[in-house]
């Protein structure tokens, strides 16, 4: 399983995924976690965020990143996928996948580990680790 946010580095790990995906003979399924906002509080996100703020708006920006993602995987040699859009918080939601689905592996890639606010607030590479209770592997995409 992996997971994506439409980042050019979670694409990364989707493709890192999708490689060990294809060598195994295994299903992939691939999780996009989001939250919708509406009204001033999602005009305020998007002021904010600037490019970013395709994580803040329904869940179309989620399927449109899973097409894109699904694409990718395609393009790796997987040959079995699934995706899945989660209204969540991105380690809840991709916890809650791995779980539901049975996965092996969570792939994820590495963005937030370096930075001082992954340090200092968790990222979500370090998070998953903690709490996803199987095996993670973290993919240099940055």
């Amino acid at each position: 399983m992996v997971g994506t946010d439409g980042s050019e580095s979670s694409y990364s790990a989707v493709e890192g995924a999708a490689r060990l995906a294809a060598a195994c003979g295994a299903e992939l399924v691939i999780a996009c976690a989001y939250m919708p906002m509406s009204g001033p509080e999602l005009a305020r996100a998007q002021d904010q965020l600037g490019a970013e703020a395709y994580q803040v708006v329904g869940s179309a920006p989620a399927e449109e990143t899973l097409r894109t993602a699904t694409e990718r995987a395609r393009a790796q040699g997987a040959a079995t996928i699934r995706s899945t859009a989660v209204e969540d918080e991105p380690v809840p939601a991709l916890v809650a996948v791995a779980r539901e689905c049975s996965a092996d592996l969570v792939v994820v890639g590495n963005r937030g580990l370096r930075s001082l606010a992954g340090r200092i607030l968790g990222s979500v590479p370090a998070d998953i680790a903690r709490r996803a209770g199987l095996d993670v592997l973290i993919v240099h995409t940055t």
